[in-house]
């Protein structure tokens, strides 16, 4: 936690430059219950040496769904940090990459970010809004955490110094994945 009690990690922190800087990336959906929670704590778990990551929603629920929760701990997270944010407190920061999970999320106007976030599209269906049982519901939020898994391990592959058309298209590859 820093000195306001947030445990969010500042995304503005221009001091940080060079070849060896984290790279900083928001997952967004609408909620920020399901999707972007998973993308967060997947990117967390094996890229925090990477990346800088962060999670918000353009109208927050409220609450980190129990579905997001139980995909992740099938994959062997333990993530118990999540809150469900809105992305306007993130306004002002910096970030390299602004992943949407969800075309809601890419139809709203966003915050002003801070420098030229690069927005890359990644439209997964909601776990939250999948029909049939309990169990049929778990075993869709994982496949959904199973998907984001695969697309974060060719991000985390990526050389972030090819030219931006290059990165671009790997980013455009991924969304496909």
């Amino acid at each position: 936690m820093d000195d306001t009690g947030s445990s969010r990690k500042p995304f503005d922190d221009e001091s940080a430059t060079g070849p060896h800087r984290k790279k900083s990336v928001l997952f967004v959906c609408t909620g920020n219950a399901c999707r972007s929670q998973m993308g967060e704590a997947l990117l967390r778990h094996v890229g925090s040496d990477q990346f800088d990551v962060a999670s918000a929603g353009t109208h927050p629920a409220g609450f980190v769904s129990p579905l997001a929760l139980d995909a992740l701990h099938a994959l062997g997270i333990q993530y118990d940090s999540g809150e469900s944010k809105n992305w306007r407190e993130f306004e002002g920061c910096t970030f390299d990459l602004v992943i949407y999970l969800c075309e809601n999320a890419m139809q709203q106007e966003p915050p002003s970010w801070s420098g030229p976030a690069r927005r890359v599209e990644w439209p997964l269906p909601d776990p939250t809004f999948h029909l049939g049982s309990d169990d049929d519901r778990r075993e869709f939020a994982l496949c959904i955490a199973k998907r984001l898994a695969g697309k974060i391990g060719g991000l985390m592959a990526m050389n972030w110094n090819l030219p931006d058309e290059t990165i671009t298209a790997h980013l455009g590859i991924l969304a496909d994945f």
